[in-house]
């Protein structure tokens, strides 16, 4: 066990940080056994972190059987209970789902707080929402989660500050009461959740009459994503070394390489275990990435556990419906290129010159910006595939066909004739190609001579 640390005070100052303990309990034979366990546990431990815990040890068990009252076996519950009381340790996160007579039962052995991975995930997200729509998400996952626990469950209700009450608060002033009310506040919030995605759904609506096409940003947690995003957009999203760094949406325009433009949405980080939950709650935000026309699965090429950490992220993809017949053109960005030793790098050079189905690969570092010019050149060409592009010229007096074109369609190219003519490149989507025809039934396909008319 690490040598005791001196209590610091947290970011906000007004309380000490939690000791806290860390345990990795692997079945042998568990259906992530692919996935090494110590990777398992130092991202179990990155978890903890993420709420400002102070971890004081980290211990690995490999478990033969999970026991039904306590998950772990009586030695190793005993075990544990030594350290904690040694090491003053007020919480103990299980790596694992417990349920609620588990936790309850470890609670009453280590006569500390325990928390499971859900939970502690749910804490982080109640800690990290910034916006009303992800309270709200985060708000009914959480209750779904306690409906069978009432422990602690309504704390947070009489607090200002983010979580969802794991972690202490006021009291237990309502651990008695009715299920009835944490179903009654889950409908609430389901309607006003119902009510944000018909307002997303009519904002998508009008990105799609301008018509920007949709670039989705997805990966694993601390993948580089945020930093991915502030690159291209030139945004300023938070993005730290933090598991869950990002997690309200965020959405931001982007020019590629030969004048086009894009929008650019990040996403929460996915993550191995992600309660079912917390997707459900969070469908509506992640609509973006269904609905998007190009997708960047952002992977840490630095990581020891990629491969299993890009599996997950697939398996999660295929929850929401994005894979099979749906499935969208996809880029693997495979980022933290100025993390890895030359022999690793070049090996993934090879690697992302071989080609899958309709997945293509390219090697970044969103941190210095090597790869980017290649990037934004790759997502141009899979956005170009299957759009429909025109040119047309317009009579200078055509003012309305000109904002027509600006509204309705993508402008690639504008040049202005001598006699004050207007040449114009535009393209839009296969679902709109009709639409511009009439509009411009003088429109010529690229590189044929140009007609002059004015928009129907």
């Amino acid at each position: 066990m690490s040598e005791k640390v001196r209590t610091q005070l947290d970011s906000r100052g007004d309380r000490a940080r939690t000791r806290a303990l860390v345990v990795g309990p692997y079945p042998t034979r568990a259906k992530d056994a692919g996935r090494a366990p110590i990777a398992r546990l130092a991202e179990a431990a990155g978890l903890a972190r993420a709420i400002d815990l102070e971890i004081v040890d980290s211990i690995l068990i490999a478990l033969s059987e999970v026991r039904p009252a306590t998950f772990l076996g009586k030695g190793k519950v005993e075990e544990i209970a030594e350290i904690v009381k040694s090491g003053e340790i007020g919480l103990v996160t299980m790596d694992c789902a417990l349920s609620p007579v588990q936790q309850r039962n470890l609670e009453k052995a280590w006569e500390t707080k325990v928390i499971d991975r859900t939970g502690l995930i749910l804490e982080i997200f109640g800690r990290r929402a910034r916006t009303s729509e992800g309270a709200l998400q985060v708000e009914l996952a959480h209750l779904d989660y306690q409906k069978s626990r009432l422990v602690r469950s309504w704390t947070h209700l009489e607090r200002q500050r983010g979580g969802f009450g794991f972690l202490g608060g006021p009291g237990e002033t309502q651990i008695e009461t009715d299920r009835r009310l944490i179903e009654e506040r889950m409908r609430r919030i389901e309607r006003e959740l119902d009510k944000v995605k018909r307002t997303r759904a009519l904002h998508r609506k009008t990105r799609q009459a301008v018509p920007y096409p949709v670039v989705a940003l997805v990966g694993y947690t601390n993948a580089g994503k945020s930093t991915l995003f502030n690159r291209l957009a030139g945004a300023g999203v938070l993005a730290e070394d933090l598991l869950f760094a990002t997690l309200d949406p965020t959405l931001r325009q982007i020019r590629l390489p030969h004048g086009a433009k894009a929008l650019l949405s990040d996403t929460v980080g996915f993550i191995s275990d992600l309660p079912t939950m917390l997707i459900s709650a969070f469908r509506a935000t992640l609509e973006e990435v269904t609905q998007a026309d190009v997708i960047l699965h952002v992977r840490d090429a630095s990581h020891e556990d990629w491969e299993a950490q890009g599996r997950d992220v697939e398996r999660i993809l295929e929850e929401l419906g994005v894979s099979g017949e749906n499935r969208k053109p996809t880029i693997e960005v495979w980022n933290k290129i100025d993390a890895l030793p030359f022999e690793r790098l070049a090996g993934l050079r090879l690697a992302a010159q071989r080609k899958e189905g309709a997945t293509s690969k390219t090697l970044v570092s969103a941190l210095t910006g090597e790869g980017l010019d290649a990037l934004l050149l790759e997502i141009e060409r899979l956005l170009s595939e299957g759009r429909v592009t025109r040119e047309i010229t317009l009579d200078p007096a055509d003012g309305e066909g000109l904002a027509w074109a600006y509204d309705h369609a993508e402008v690639l190219a504008r040049t202005t004739l001598p006699d004050g003519a207007q040449r114009l490149r535009l393209r839009v989507p296969p679902s709109r190609a009709g639409e511009l025809e009439r509009r411009f039934p003088q429109g010529e396909a690229p590189g044929r001579a140009p007609r002059r008319g004015r928009a129907s």
